[in-house]
C-alpha cells in the first residue's frame, strides 16, 4: 500500500477516538530521521513491510493517547532537544515565552537562579545555556524527574545544580531570581485537559490543591525570606488565575510591582514580581 492513502485512513481513525491526525505523521517523520521533502517524496510510494509495522506501533500508542513527543522521545524547546518520556510533563510553547521575558528582562550580570519544579529541566537548562554567567540551580519534589532533567543537562553540556525540595523546603537562597511553571491544574477543571495529556502526563505535575493555587501560595509564603532586595520572580500560571496570582504575591512582597502578562494567544499567562525597571 502507498503511504499516502495508508496515512489517510489512520489519521481517520484518530480523529474518531479526539486525536491530532498530524501527530502520526510528526512521529513517524521523526522516527525515521527524514526531512519534510523526504516525507513528501515517500507519500507516493509502496511502504516497506517494517515501516507498516512501525506504522502501526504509533497509530495504536497515539490512539491509547500516548503523546507523540513521548512516542519519538524527545521534544524541542527555546532550541534545544529535550528528552522526554512518563516521569516529565512535556515542555509546551508557551513556556518558551517565559524564558524569552526572562532572558530579554535580565542581562549576563551574575544572578543567582533557582527554577521550582523543573521537570524535564527545559527552563533551568534553556535559561544556563543562554546565560553561562548565571548560577542557575534546579528544583523537582519527583527524584525521577529530577534524574530525567539531569540527563538532559549532561545531553545539552548545560551547568548547573539539582536538588530534591518540595518547593523551598529544603532550598537556603538567596536568589536573584525564581522562576516556576508549577502544576496550577485545579481538579475541578479536568475537563479542560486533553485525553493524552490525562492519560500519559505525570499529574504530579499537572493538578495542584485548593483550586489549583497549593503550590502559588507555598511559594508566596516561603519566597520572601530567600529572595534578594532587587530579586524578581517569574511565573508561568493557568489564564483563569491572573487575579488570584497577583493578589498572592502583592501581599506577599507590598513593595513590589506585581505584573500579569499574556502569551501569544492573549490569555494571562505569566506573572511577575519585581522592583518596576521595565
Amino acid at each position: 500500500m502507498l503511504l499516502g492513502p495508508l496515512l489517510a485512513q489512520y489519521e481517520e481513525e484518530l480523529i474518531a477516538v479526539g486525536e491530532e491526525a498530524e501527530s502520526l505523521s510528526f512521529a513517524y517523520r521523526a522516527l525515521k530521521n527524514w526531512t519534510f521533502t523526504d516525507f513528501v517524496l515517500a507519500l507516493q510510494k509502496e511502504v516497506k513491510v517494517e515501516d507498516q509495522a512501525l506504522l502501526l506501533s504509533i497509530f495504536e500508542q497515539l490512539k491509547h493517547h500516548v503523546p507523540a513527543q513521548y512516542i519519538i522521545g524527545s521534544a524541542e524547546f527555546c532550541g534545544h532537544v529535550f528528552t522526554v518520556d512518563e516521569r516529565v510533563l512535556i515542555p509546551r510553547p508557551e513556556t518558551e515565552e517565559l524564558v524569552a521575558l526572562i532572558l530579554e528582562e535580565n542581562d549576563e550580570k551574575a544572578v543567582r537562579v533557582l527554577d521550582i519544579g523543573t521537570g524535564s529541566g527545559a527552563i533551568a537548562i534553556s535559561l544556563a545555556l543562554a546565560r553561562p554567567s548565571w548560577q542557575v540551580q534546579a528544583s523537582d519534589i519527583s527524584e525521577e524527574a529530577l534524574a530525567l532533567a539531569q540527563e538532559n543537562a549532561k545531553q545539552l553540556e548545560a551547568v548547573l545544580e539539582f536538588k530534591s525540595s518540595d518547593v523551598l523546603d529544603e532550598l537556603e537562597g538567596p536568589y536573584d531570581l525564581i522562576v516556576s511553571n508549577p502544576p496550577y491544574i485545579s481538579r475541578d477543571d479536568v475537563e479542560e485537559v486533553g485525553a493524552n495529556v490525562l492519560a500519559s502526563e505525570p499529574h504530579l505535575a499537572l493538578f495542584a490543591d485548593r483550586d489549583g493555587y497549593a503550590i502559588y501560595e507555598k511559594i508566596a509564603q516561603q519566597a520572601p525570606s530567600v529572595l534578594t532586595p532587587d530579586g524578581k520572580i517569574y511565573l508561568e500560571i493557568g489564564y483563569k488565575q491572573g487575579a488570584k496570582v497577583k493578589e498572592l504575591f502583592q501581599e506577599a512582597f507590598p513593595n513590589k510591582r506585581v505584573r500579569v502578562l499574556k502569551d501569544q494567544f492573549g490569555q494571562d499567562r505569566m506573572v511577575v514580581v519585581d522592583n518596576g525597571s521595565h
